[in-house]
């Protein structure tokens, strides 16, 4: 069952596609209001943000009377001076009871432990989970945790790493945990910038606000915008493709897909529930980089019916194995040429 990220900007017609699919879509995530979550908000005014608001919530109305779940966010990076107030907790509480009384609230999504413990204290029957951005890849991150969290998002990096999984979930089985995972992410693996990068995505409006010296630009497309670089894109992502799911799905209770800021977020979702997708394998993850490629395309048509299983149980020895490299070679295609 896949979790998939609320679009305003795709209107009626990403909210038909999950509910004429909903026997495949768990839930729907969102973010609320001005508290920050792991994406950059969607208005930039008190105006624009009131009409957002104000579409959500009409947005949920609709997913609740047609049995769509949905799963609050709660995972920025960074809450500042609030990280530990009351009156922040007590806003908190305030959205989540407003949620929970009016919709069909089932989850809520934090990469802060703290917020973790408010939950769970407050509002028992919700599931709390941990965020992807806690980047927990290990039995030993869960179970400091685990009085606090009852699933666990793993960390991108073992997305491909079918031993890493299966003990994982062993451990989630054996303590009740669920255990999900973010299929469509485009960033690289271990990237160094990533905690930085999402601290900049918490504190946003605050740094709108100031006389910037710099501009971050994603350390991810700095590296894929070099010549040399782009060509160990495979070996150094963790997507997973729509065709290759079905090796996963087993172990997890959910595939999130991210969507929220997508410019094609149907065309994502349709293509991971039908487990196929003809096109620029870019097109699927978020961020894209297909900018990068261009005029050339990783055709996903070219990607060998093998490959998952190759990489899955693969010794990641990347700097002396050709096969990622290989295959993306083969599957590139320029567009506009003869």
């Amino acid at each position: 069952m896949f979790i998939v990220g609320y679009n305003q900007n795709a209107g009626s017609k990403l909210i038909k596609t999950i509910i004429e699919n909903r026997e495949n879509i768990q839930e729907i995530y969102f973010a609320w209001g001005d508290i920050p979550s792991g994406r950059g908000c969607n208005y930039k005014s008190e105006i624009d943000e009131f009409n957002y608001t104000n579409q959500l919530i009409e947005d949920l109305k609709i997913f609740s009377e047609n049995g769509i779940k949905q799963n609050l966010l709660l995972n920025g990076n960074c809450y500042g001076k609030y990280s530990q107030a009351r009156v922040f907790f007590n806003k908190i509480g305030d959205i989540v009871d407003f949620l929970q009384s009016n919709f069909a609230l089932n989850s809520v999504t934090t990469s802060s432990p703290l917020i973790a413990k408010f939950i769970k204290q407050n509002f028992a029957d919700l599931h709390v989970r941990a965020s992807v951005n806690m980047e927990i890849g290990t039995i030993e991150g869960m179970d400091y945790l685990a009085d606090y969290f009852d699933g666990f998002y793993l960390k991108r990096e073992l997305n491909r790493n079918l031993k890493a999984i299966k003990n994982i979930r062993q451990y989630c089985d054996d303590n009740g945990k669920k255990l999900y995972m973010l299929a469509n992410s485009g960033c690289l693996n271990n990237c160094s910038s990533h905690n930085f990068h999402d601290n900049l995505v918490a504190h946003e409006h605050e740094i709108s606000e100031m006389d910037n010296a710099y501009e971050f630009k994603s350390s991810c497309s700095l590296y894929l915008a070099k010549d040399n670089k782009r060509e160990k894109f495979l070996s150094i992502s963790n997507f997973i493709r729509p065709e290759d799911i079905e090796l996963y799905s087993e172990f997890f209770d959910g595939i999130k897909l991210a969507t929220r800021v997508s410019y094609n977020p149907v065309e994502i979702i349709m293509a991971y529930i039908q487990k196929r997708y003809r096109g620029n394998l870019l097109n699927l993850l978020e961020p894209n980089h297909a900018r990068h490629f261009a005029p050339s395309i990783i055709d996903n048509n070219q990607i060998p019916s093998n490959w998952a299983e190759k990489v899955a149980d693969c010794n990641k020895n990347c700097n002396q194995c050709q096969y990622c490299y290989q295959t993306l070679k083969n599957s590139l295609i320029i567009l506009g040429k003869d």
